[in-house]
This record gives structure tokens, C-alpha cells and sequence, in this order.
């Protein structure tokens, strides 16, 4: 199909072939939008969706659900939402001429399944009047039911988000200094990212809403800018799209916010993007990433500096789902960490607790924390855990991490299981442990007391969880924590290894009851940057 290049600034258009555009808006208005239903049509996709929930017991301890959905690519609509090609901030404007070429190859292998791009430059439609893609927008008769309030902007879902909303964007965002003087600058969509003739133009929500009903639409994605302020709130929107039942969810590493660092809560631009997304996946609908589409790990913005943990949660004995999206929002709020937690399934038994996803993210990453007890996940998803230990990078691993994949056999055929996971990158001998109830007392080994991870440190310590038997720990490593029970020989709970050229630190504390201690939160923040070889943060 062909396209064509629309030169915002002259507001003419470049086409080489006119006479072609003429019978193209002329069949369109003909035929309707039926022309393309089936064009590209693709294979099923398999989305990954990530979302947030609070139980009603804890709700102070959201965790992440991740669930597989098989999507028809003709049910399936993306989004583009004002990715303009230029912005009053210059900050802004320059993470959309990032983003924009990425964008634009996840754009193209979703239009080749047969997924409908809709383009949304909102303002700026008056511009594309003459463009194919902006009359089979027009062209979709008015839906019959039509959602309340789709017309407008939604500035709330509802007064619970409002109450709870994580960032402060009073000041319309603009993280440059000297701030950029506001203004309306924008005339069109970047051209950076290429609008075909089978595409859609429209920034009317009657309008989207109509097409997508016209389609048979059900599944929507919606990217762009800026998230917290357009993407959440135009009639098109996260808000209106999930209020009227779509089953709309964001694209997490395509998107940007509007958000000004020195506003509270105070923390980096891209930080201030991230507590979003995950507000996003409390309180209006869930995320996926780019690599649905791509296979390639998520997007990142090249200013994004933070170090980056990826923690990998897969047990169902300890509430790793709850306490570590707690623990890892301490991580970046107060230590500038960028965090991202890989969630398989909690459940007890069945295949599908050995199923997990996204560990791709893990080729960036520059720490990885495992939570995980006796899974054996698709040898695709294992192999990055072990390219990302080959390249010398280092791991914590946390209380079940010692049995993390060796799951006695349950694991379906083909399945990677890392036996030898604990003696071998560990440096662990985990084979048993005493009976829950009796109260562990955890003191400092001889000799470790001055250990960087056990700084400011204030032992002993005490946990509720079972005291594991680890004893001997393999050659090499450093012993820092033991644990004693009445009457019975102390055990090693946290020491240091080396795996090939990676920092290991493990320790069998990770009760939930530990994570309620501040003392325990300080030994591993230590662990952390021990692993990453930076300085301990204060």
C-alpha cells in the first residue's frame, strides 16, 4: 500500500502519485474501512500483560500479576497518541525524536499482523483532511453506544486514583532549566514515524470509538506522550477506554512524561515515568512491552542513567510478590535505582508456574535479584539469566533462590532446570531446614563485622522464618551471618561468592516478617550496591 509524507510546516501535501490518492479516498468512502479488515491479518498474538493488585488484607503491598492473552490481530488497535514534531519543552521534544524511530518499527510489525494504527496528533487533524487514513477515520458510521463521556477528556477515573496519584505535574512538567515557555508550537505528527494509507487519523474520541466498534475492536494499545497528562486523559484515552470496557493497556517503554524532577516526590524525570506506569497498573488498566512485537528488550532513553535491578519473583511460600515491588520502590525513591520486577505465576502446582516472561529485560540490566523456588522455566527465558551471569554480572539471590530451579521433575519437557544453580553460583549447600516456629538469632560471623554489606547494620537480628541448614558452604566463599536456633549448631545465612567474574550475594532471610525490619532492608540496599561495586548508600 502506499504512502504518503505529509510536510506539517508547508501543510501540503508530497505525494507522487496524486491521481493515486483520488481513487484511494474514493474507494474508502465507497467501501468503508472494510477494504483492509483482513489486509496483513497475522498469526494469534501471545501478549504478556502486567497489572497490579492490592488484597484487601494488605493493601498497602500491591503485587504484580502477569498473565498471557491470546489476542486476534484483527480485534487489535495501537494508538499513537501526540507524538508531535515539536513541543514547547525541548526536553520533551527531544525524548519524542528518541522514541519516534523505535516507535515506528514496533508500528510496522504490528500494521503487518493485521493490527489498525490509528494515529492521534490530537489538534493537528485538520492538516491530514485530504490523507486516506484521516477518511476511514470519518468514514465509520456513529457508533450506537456510544460510551458516556467519550467526547471529552478524563481527568479521573475515579476519586480513589485522584487521592493516590504519585507525582506532582502542577507546573505542566517541563524538567528544563530554564523552564520552556508554554505555547502550542506542534503541527503535526513526527514524521519520523511513517502514517499509511491503510492506517486511521482521528483525535476525536467519538471518532475512535465508532472505528474500533466498526472493526470489531476489542484489544487496544495505546502509546505515546505524554503519559500522565494526554495518554491517560484524552477522550481516546487509558481512562475512557478502560471505563467503557476495552481491553486497553499501555505500552509501557513507549511512552514519556511530563514531569519535573525538582516537584515533589522529588525523584529523576524517568523515575517520576515509572511511578506512573505502576499507578497505571493499580488503578486503570494494565501494561505490556514492546517485545511483543519486536523480541527485543524494552526501549530505554539514553539520559536514563540509573543503575538497573531486575528482580526475578517466582515462589508462592513467602509473599515475594508483595514485599519485593515495596522493596523496590524504597530502591528507587530514595536511592535513584531503576527496578523492574519479573513476576511469574504464584501458583502451587500445574505447568504454569514454570512459565515465565520477559526476562529479556535482563540484557540491560546491571544487577539481578532472584526470588524464585524450584521452577524450571522455557530454556529461551533462562538462557538470558545465564548470558546476563556469563557477562560477569552480579546476582543476589534471596532465601529460596537456593532450590530457585530445581523443580524435582515437575517441569514440563524442555524445560531449563538449573540444579546445581545454589553449590555452583550461590556457593550454597542447601539441603534442609528446621521446623517454623522457633525464633532465629542472626549475629555477625567472626571476622565479618566490618563487611561493607553489614555497614550500619544494627544486629543481632531476629526472623520468624524457618533457619535454613546450608552448612558447609562451598570454597570461596565469605561467611558474613549466621543463625542460631536453641539447641541446635549454627548455620550460615548470608555470605558472598564469586561465579566466574560475577559478585554473588546470597542470604536465606526473605520472610515477609524480614522485610517489615528495617534492619534487614538495610543489609540488602547494602547487598545491592556491594553487588553493583558502588559505594554503599547511605
Amino acid at each position: 500500500m502506499a504512502s504518503h509524507r505529509f510536510n506539517p510546516i508547508r501543510g501540503k501535501w508530497c505525494a507522487r502519485h496524486t491521481l493515486w490518492v483520488a481513487i484511494g479516498v474514493a474507494i474508502l468512502v465507497t467501501l468503508g474501512s472494510q477494504v483492509f479488515a483482513n489486509a496483513g491479518a497475522g498469526d494469534t498474538l501471545k501478549v504478556d500483560v502486567r497489572k497490579r493488585v492490592a488484597p484487601a488484607e494488605t493493601p498497602d503491598r500491591a503485587h504484580i500479576v502477569c498473565e498471557t492473552q491470546q489476542w486476534d490481530p484483527r480485534q487489535t488497535a495501537i494508538i499513537i497518541c501526540d507524538m508531535w514534531n515539536q513541543h514547547w519543552c525541548k526536553g520533551a521534544t527531544s525524548r519524542v525524536s528518541e522514541l519516534a524511530p523505535v516507535m515506528n518499527r514496533v508500528v510496522s510489525v504490528a500494521r503487518d499482523k493485521g493490527v489498525l494504527i490509528i494515529h492521534s496528533p490530537s489538534g493537528t487533524i485538520e492538516h491530514y483532511k485530504d490523507h486516506p487514513a484521516r477518511q476511514r477515520a470519518k468514514a465509520a458510521p456513529k457508533a450506537a453506544n456510544l460510551p458516556a463521556g467519550i467526547e471529552s477528556w478524563c481527568s479521573w477515573k475515579d476519586e480513589a486514583e485522584k487521592k493516590v496519584y504519585p507525582i506532582d505535574q502542577s507546573d505542566g512538567g517541563c524538567d528544563c532549566q530554564p523552564r520552556c515557555k508554554e505555547g502550542s508550537p506542534w503541527t503535526g505528527q513526527i514524521d519520523a514515524i511513517e502514517i499509511k494509507d491503510a492506517d486511521a487519523i482521528s483525535d476525536s474520541g467519538v471518532e475512535v470509538w465508532s472505528l474500533l466498534e466498526q472493526r470489531g475492536i476489542r484489544n487496544v494499545i495505546l502509546m505515546g506522550v505524554h503519559v500522565n497528562m494526554c495518554v491517560l486523559g484524552r477522550p481516546f484515552g487509558l481512562r475512557n477506554l478502560s471505563k467503557a470496557g476495552k481491553n486497553v493497556v499501555l505500552m509501557r517503554d513507549m511512552t514519556d512524561t511530563m514531569y519535573n524532577s525538582r516537584q515533589p516526590p522529588h525523584v529523576n524525570h524517568f523515575t517520576g515515568t515509572d511511578l506512573i506506569v505502576e499507578h497505571i497498573e493499580r488503578y486503570i488498566c494494565p501494561t505490556i512491552a514492546s517485545t511483543v512485537f519486536t523480541g527485543e528488550p524494552p526501549f530505554r532513553f539514553k539520559e536514563d542513567k540509573r543503575p538497573y535491578v531486575v528482580f526475578i519473583s517466582a515462589e508462592n511460600e513467602y509473599d515475594a510478590a508483595e514485599t519485593l515491588p515495596l522493596f523496590a520502590s524504597e530502591l528507587e525513591l530514595k536511592h535513584g535505582l531503576r527496578c523492574e520486577i519479573v513476576q511469574a505465576s504464584t501458583a502451587a502446582d500445574g505447568e504454569e508456574r514454570h512459565y515465565i516472561s520477559g526476562m529479556e529485560v535482563l540484557t540491560g540490566a546491571d544487577l539481578a535479584v532472584v526470588y524464585a523456588r524450584r521452577r524450571g522455566f522455557q530454556a529461551e527465558q533462562m538462557r538470558y539469566l545465564r548470558d546476563f551471569l556469563d557477562r560477569g554480572k552480579p546476582l543476589i539471590g534471596l532465601r529460596t533462590a537456593s532450590h530457585a530451579f530445581d523443580s524435582r521433575g515437575s517441569a514440563p519437557k524442555g524445560h531449563d532446570e538449573w540444579v546445581k544453580f545454589d553449590p555452583e553460583v550461590l556457593g550454597g549447600n542447601y539441603h534442609s531446614h528446621y521446623d517454623a516456629g522457633p525464633v532465629a538469632t542472626i549475629a555477625a560471623a567472626p571476622g565479618a563485622e566490618n563487611h561493607t554489606i553489614l555497614r550500619g547494620v544494627e544486629l543481632p537480628l531476629r526472623t520468624n522464618g524457618s533457619l535454613y541448614k546450608a552448612s558447609p558452604l562451598a570454597s570461596g566463599t565469605t561467611l558474613l551471618l549466621v543463625g542460631e536456633i536453641a539447641g541446635e549448631k549454627p548455620e550460615p545465612v548470608a555470605w558472598t561468592h564469586r561465579y566466574k567474574d560475577s559478585r554473588i550475594f546470597y542470604t536465606s532471610l526473605g520472610h515477609p516478617d524480614d522485610f517489615a525490619n528495617p534492619q534487614f532492608r538495610k543489609l540488602l540496599i547494602n547487598a545491592v550496591f556491594w553487588a553493583m561495586d558502588r559505594p554503599v548508600a547511605d
